[in-house]
């Protein structure tokens, strides 16, 4: 929880994930639900709550001004920099190919 509070430091970005994380996940809940029900055809009801949770989220990591925790871990993986914690609170950009051993 201390590294999300320390990624995630202004109120409208806090703001943003308050909505967005919720419509995500609920996404992802309607999504198995209608699977269970088989219930193929309203496919876009999930998607849509969980694109729109997405969104939301992407945009507090733009007004925050870091990159989003699932590109970090991308960026990471294809040893490209990425900013975990905004320049405006001490963070700075890593180059994940020096961190490697």
């Amino acid at each position: 929880m201390t590294n999300w509070l320390e990624r995630h430091q202004t109120r409208g970005s806090q703001i943003l994930h308050a909505f967005g994380i919720p419509l995500a996940v609920a996404g992802g809940l309607l999504a198995l639900y209608q699977l269970w029900q088989g219930r193929w055809d309203l496919w876009w009801r999930p998607v849509a709550l969980i694109v729109a949770g997405y969104v939301l989220q992407y945009l507090g990591h733009r007004h925050e001004g870091n990159d989003v925790g699932e590109w970090i871990l991308v960026k990471k993986l294809l040893g490209r920099p990425y900013t975990a914690v905004s320049h405006r609170f001490g963070g700075r950009t890593v180059d994940s190919r020096q961190t490697r051993s």
